[in-house]
This record gives C-alpha cells, structure tokens and sequence, in this order.
C-alpha cells in the first residue's frame, strides 16, 4: 500500500537525517529561518501545518532552539497573501514554506531568489504553471503535489458505484483556489456518462456554509463531492457535520476527510506529504538547491467510512467494499 510505502521511506530518511542536524546547525553559527505562508487562520489553521512542524520535529528541529518559524496567516482571503509573502521575504528567509496554490503564486511573485517548498499544492505544479517540469522544477520553487484534476471524474465514478442512487451532486468549490474555476464543467463528460447532474457551490468562508447548505437543498442534490482546499480541510468538521445533517453522502478527498466523517475519501493524506516537506527544507538548509529537488506526486487511495454509512442508511454494493484500501468501522 502506498501509505506503507511512504511511511517506511519516511522514517528511512528520518532517522539518517536527524543525527547530524544539531550539529549542522551549530557548524553554520546561526539558526535558520523558515517564513511559512498559511492561507487559513491561527485559530484553525490547515492539518498540513501540523504535519509540516511534525515533519521538522522528527528531523530534529526545535523551535525557538534550532530553527525558527515565522508565520503569516491568511485568514481564509487569498488576496491578503501577496502582502504577507512580501513580508516574509523583507525578513530575509532561508526558506519559504507553504502548501496552496494561491501562496504558491504569492511567494513566486514576491521573489525569484529565496528558495520555496510546497507541501502538497492541489492542482499539479506543472498544470498551474508554478514549475517547468516534475523531473526538474528549475527556478526557486519545488515540493509536493497532490494531481487533482484528473482524480475528480474518478472521484465522481467511485461515488456513483458506491451509492448508485445519487443523481444530482453538489460538488463544493473554494473560490480561491484558481483550479476551482474549471470545476465541475472538467467533469461533465463523466457524470453524463454515469447519469448525473452537477451543481456548483461555492463557499469561502464558515460564515457562508450554511447558505451552500441551503442552495444544494435548493437544487435538490442527494450528494456531495467536496472539492480539495486547505480551507475546506481546516473546517472539515463542520462542513461534513452539516452533510450528515441534511442527510448528503460525500465524497472528500483524503484519509483525514474520511476520519472526520466523509463517507467516502479517494486521494492522498496531505499531511504525509506536508510531514514529508521537512526534509526538502532539511536539504534545502544544506544547501540543495531547489531545481535539484524533483517533484514528488502522491498516489490515491480509496477510503470508507462504515460509520457514517450506517448513520445514513447507505448499504454499500457487495463488491465495492473490496476495492477500499482501508475501511473505518
């Protein structure tokens, strides 16, 4: 399984890297600096902050002791973030750190020099013009992707053989995610040919969820295919609360949508990504360059929640249970 497989890589690499950090750290005289760019809030930033500090942690990072963080939050608006990119890159540091496409974006725009690492970016670098290639990003920006484009009408495929009785989906957008403005006319071809119809909603901010709520109910969806974004994973309580609330299977992306509660989730953990992401930092501090560092994709996987499947009565075809990677009972 791929998690098992990025799991012992991981912890491969961690335990040959972490050794000599301390050491590393003292040879150079200084502590290095990392500006992160998160595009939530302090109060509920996204699960790939967590990973990433985790990430730096095991590497043997200490913050405020051997490295340090400066943070800059964007608050749920993606027009605030070229600001705060600038403001990171007056602090002079070693290292840029985010993980959306909208920071990406910020960051390229406010400097050419300081190196970037993205933690699992949704979209594709390449598609999004944020590299030039996966094999040799060139420029100052490399990290980890999370190729979402072309998993949406899988997505939609898996949730239709999950539940064959939806008919009108909801798919939730995040306006601020530039991809986002493609969704779902990059799908229609696949829910025509599985005999479904396809509402757009848009959310940006918790104070709005339970107006997306009403118009799904409005247009009369029996379904709901959430849309990647680092905001809608910092309220995925919420948001998947208010699904079981009006009844609405969902279809998420990612192990830690389906532990809050999503029926179904088909994608990668952003956070094993985002964890992994310290140690294109860690490289990065010993003076790897960015171009030399290839981009990384994720591989999907399929997740299902039995829990959430007995509270709304959903009784899954015999076979499909098969075709999980994992199952949360």
């Amino acid at each position: 399984m791929w998690y098992s497989t990025v799991g012992c890589i991981v912890a491969l690499t961690l335990s040959l890297l972490a050794a000599p950090l301390a050491t590393t750290a003292q040879v150079r005289g200084k502590i290095p600096r990392i500006g992160v760019l998160e595009p939530t809030s302090q109060e509920h930033p996204a699960p790939c902050l967590f990973a990433f500090q985790q990430g730096l942690r095991d590497l043997g990072y200490v913050e405020g002791q051997n490295i340090r963080l400066d943070y800059r939050y964007g608050e749920g608006q993606a027009d605030r973030l070229p600001a705060l990119a600038a403001e990171l890159v007056q602090l002079a540091p070693d290292v840029l750190w985010l993980h959306s496409d909208a920071a990406a974006w910020a960051a390229k725009r406010a400097t050419t020099t300081i190196p970037i690492v993205a933690g699992a970016v949704i979209g594709g670098l390449v598609e999004q013009g944020l590299v030039a290639s996966v094999a040799r990003p060139e420029g100052n920006l490399t990290g980890l992707e999370l190729p979402a484009i072309e998993a949406s009408g899988k997505r939609l495929e898996l949730f239709k053989e999950a539940v064959p009785t939806i008919a009108r989906v909801a798919v939730l957008v995040d306006p601020a995610i530039q991809y986002h403005a493609h969704v779902p006319s990059n799908i229609e071809a696949e829910a025509h040919a599985l005999g479904v119809q396809l509402q757009r909603v848009e959310t940006g901010a918790p104070a709005s969820f339970e107006a997306a709520f009403a118009a799904m109910v409005h247009g009369s969806a029996d379904a709901l295919l959430i849309m990647e974004s680092a905001f809608f994973a910092a309220h995925r309580q919420q948001l998947l609360a208010l699904a079981l609330q009006h009844r609405l299977p969902t279809m998420s992306y990612g192990r830690h949508f389906a532990e809050a509660g999503s029926l179904l989730a088909y994608g990668a953990d952003p956070r094993e990504l985002c964890q992994r992401s310290a140690i294109f930092v860690h490289k990065i501090l010993q003076g790897v360059k960015p171009v030399d560092l290839p981009i990384e994709r994720a591989t999907f996987q399929l997740v299902v929640n039995l829990k959430t499947a007995e509270a709304l009565g959903v009784t899954f075809p015999p076979t499909f249970l098969f075709r999980a990677d994992e199952v949360i009972k």
